[in-house]
């Protein structure tokens, strides 16, 4: 939690995490390799109050890719510079053993938009492999950049 609240003072204050940045009234995406889901999702329900455009300019890999089930499309683009990489979730127990959960795994692909879970499904669905959404196949489903 505290790494959450750390991504919304940062965006408040104007001072964007590493793989972030603002331009003007966009937030852009540049590089994020994930993380903590629930991170994630604070920060992208801050976003998604601030009523800001996303830029996926780069890739934007497992944790990240919740953005699309968060903030709506009318308000994310892509630049052809964008990669998006799924793979089911993994869980991580009180010890720190990391385990899989095919409910999480349902819940984590319900929560995506049809058209990208139609695509997950289509190239396999989640699962320890990740697979990379990029080029014609997401100018498909999201505009790109203008």
């Amino acid at each position: 939690m505290r790494c959450a609240l750390a991504l919304i003072l940062s965006l408040l204050f104007g001072l964007a995490p590493s793989w972030i940045t603002r331009a003007w009234a966009d937030v852009r995406i540049e590089a994020s390799n994930g993380g903590v889901v629930g991170d994630y999702l604070a920060l992208f329900a801050v976003l998604r109050q601030s009523g800001q455009r996303i830029v996926i300019d780069g890739p934007c890999y497992s944790a990240c890719t919740l953005v699309l089930s968060t903030i709506p499309r009318d308000r994310i683009c892509v630049t052809r510079r964008a990669v998006l990489g799924f793979h089911a979730p993994r869980l991580v127990d009180e010890a720190g053993r990391q385990y899989r959960s095919a409910q999480v795994t349902g819940l984590v692909d319900a929560a995506y938009p049809a058209p990208i879970r139609d695509w997950i499904r289509r190239h396999g669905g989640l699962t320890q492999r990740p697979i990379f959404l990029r080029g014609r196949e997401l100018a498909a489903l999201y505009p790109l950049c203008r």
